[in-house]
């Protein structure tokens, strides 16, 4: 693909030969604007135009950035899916359009052309500039997905790979961010100094593009090892990372209001952020509220730009159930379920969510139905999955078929070394029993509720209705978590006193130690979450919060607790302008 060609002032074509009718308009046609391709196919594809999207990247793949957006297409329904062939097709793809981008970049003859162009026209010389920078940034993007395959194997050497890799995106995205900043800079001076002077082939519009399209990957970035677990913090350090969440939520806000064509990205990777991560690592805080202003401003402005969009009801959904209008996040699911009809990726996204709204109503029956249609369909830890079949299908009283999917869980255990298969395996273990009683799976819904942080979503009446199940539960093994659910609850209903009784209870429970290893370093979270609130007992907060970090080890989820900690210890501060 020659760039240089498609990208000419439209004053060219109006120069072509217009003696054929319509030759002139055919050349437009033929010239495509690789930015606005690219743009018109990722709005295609959020508007459930999957299928449109793909034919649209396929047919234009020559061209880098359509070929770089079918490859993430790709990538996306790699990581969504964890699907062995779909990694491998992923990583074929993405190092192709890696090597599409470098031989175009930086090849002998590519670079005497430009040179001898760059004599002849300085307005050429801007365009070869703009699609030299554009190039860069999409093969830090190819490495960024790259990296974040290599992690999903979650293998140490995969990790020490991805790492190096990331190291080489960080450097590539660090040094265009720097260029694209001080053109820009260089271009805003020239402006105001000599108003009438004719621009040197870059025009301010190309500029902000350029900085919406590399402010996506450098904001993700920022925001991704930011929220690394703190003990591997030292690692990332030598690897040459920073981590700036406020610095990156300002640049993905900035490419997000960009004209480039990442800037749907950006705005999903925003709302993934706010309705997603945010809340389930409590971050900037123990407070589930925090970012949703955000994120409601993000769908209200989106509206109209995506009206059918799949995606955007899913985290219109997420919205609902984070303010607790569980009825509605459960239509909001739904109505992107059938949206989805053709994405089988998104269809599963939508059924976890349908399944966990049904828990926090705790309708145990609806539950089931999702957990074990995701266990049968998809290829993503239906260890997982059988464990939540088996917990929901016991608490609606079916104790037999609840033995039957806790004995599925052992089977289906293959990721020796996720923390989400371990749990559900050793927990699995222990509820197959002929003593599995109704109550005992109620509890295990109510753990899982607590562990994904979504006791806070749940009503008043329904918060009360556990409350009872649980004082009911007789078990000595169940002894510590039990207090320490019951203590997670009263926090929810703002009891605090009885909450800070029940964390205390908890977090001295020897006997259950071996079955719920992290009940202890939890409780003493906990406690110190509730009184790092009181400036009276906030130094003794913070003590328990070290307490929790340094004095436990080895236990379910510890890298999880880890980043609550670091979270809470560590001060706001005001955000970075971009």
């Amino acid at each position: 693909q020659n760039t240089e060609q498609q990208q000419q002032p439209a004053v060219s074509d109006q120069q072509t030969d217009s003696s054929a009718p319509g030759a002139a308009e055919e050349q437009k046609t033929e010239r495509v604007n690789d930015a606005e391709l690219a743009l018109k196919g990722i709005n295609m594809l959020l508007n459930n135009g999957f299928k449109e999207s793909d034919e649209l990247f396929r047919t234009y793949r020559s061209v880098s950035v359509c070929f770089l957006f079918a490859q993430w297409s790709s990538s996306l329904n790699a990581m969504m899916t964890f699907e062995e062939e779909k990694m491998q097709m992923a990583f074929e793809d993405l190092k192709a359009t890696e090597r599409l981008c470098e031989s175009e970049n930086t090849g002998v003859i590519e670079t005497i052309k430009n040179k001898i162009k760059r004599s002849m026209d300085s307005q050429r010389s801007g365009v070869a500039a703009v699609d030299r920078l554009q190039r860069q940034i999409i093969i830090a993007d190819c490495q960024v997905y790259l990296a974040v395959l290599s992690f999903i194997k979650q293998e140490l050497s995969s990790y020490i790979k991805g790492g190096w890799i990331l190291r080489k995106a960080w450097k590539m995205y660090n040094k265009c961010y720097s260029d694209i900043t001080q053109l820009q800079e260089g271009s805003r001076r020239r402006a105001s100094e000599h108003p009438s002077q004719r621009s040197d082939g870059i025009s301010p519009e190309a500029l902000d593009r350029l900085k919406g399209s590399v402010s996506f990957g450098y904001g993700l970035f920022h925001l991704c090892i930011s929220m690394v677990p703190p003990h591997l913090l030292k690692i990332v350090n030598l690897l040459g990372f920073p981590g700036d969440r406020h610095q990156g939520l300002s640049a993905l806000t900035y490419a997000s209001e960009s004209k480039d064509m990442k800037a749907p990205l950006a705005t999903l990777a925003l709302l993934w952020y706010h309705t997603v991560v945010q809340p389930f690592f409590a971050l900037d805080g123990t407070d589930t509220q925090a970012g949703l202003i955000e994120a409601k401003s993000i769908l209200h402005q989106r509206e109209s730009i995506y009206p059918n969009s799949s995606l955007f009801m899913f985290f219109k959904g997420r919205v609902q159930r984070l303010e607790c209008q569980i009825s509605s996040a459960l239509t909001s699911f739904s109505d992107a379920l059938d949206l989805a009809s053709d994405q089988r990726e998104i269809q599963h996204v939508c059924l976890y969510e349908i399944g966990w709204c049904s828990m926090i109503e705790l309708n145990y029956g609806e539950a089931y139905r999702a957990f074990e249609r995701l266990k049968t369909e998809s290829r993503w830890s239906q260890c997982y999955y059988a464990y939540l079949t088996g917990a929901c299908q016991g608490a609606t009283g079916d104790l037999e078929g609840a033995i039957v999917a806790f004995k599925d869980v052992q089977r289906l255990f293959k990721r020796k070394n996720n923390q989400i298969e371990l749990f559900s395996t050793k927990k699995a273990e222990k509820l197959r029993s002929p003593s599995l009683s109704k109550e005992l799976c109620i509890l295990s819904v109510i753990e899982i509720l607590y562990l994904w942080k979504a006791l806070p979503n749940c009503s008043t009446a329904k918060l009360k209705t556990m409350t009872q199940v649980l004082q009911g539960v007789d078990d000595a093994s169940c002894e510590g978590l039990k207090n320490l659910l019951l203590g997670a609850i009263n926090k929810c209903l703002h009891n605090t006193k009885d909450a800070i009784q029940y964390f205390h209870l908890a977090a001295k429970d020897e006997v259950g130690r071996l079955s719920n290893s992290y009940v202890q370093p939890y409780s003493c979270y906990e406690l110190g979450c509730v009184l790092l609130n009181s400036p009276e007992s906030a130094g003794k907060g913070r003590m328990l919060m070290l307490q929790a970090k340094e004095d436990y080890a080895g236990y379910d989820f510890e890298n999880r607790l880890h980043v609550r900690i670091h979270s809470a210890l560590t001060p706001p501060r005001a955000a970075v302008q971009p």
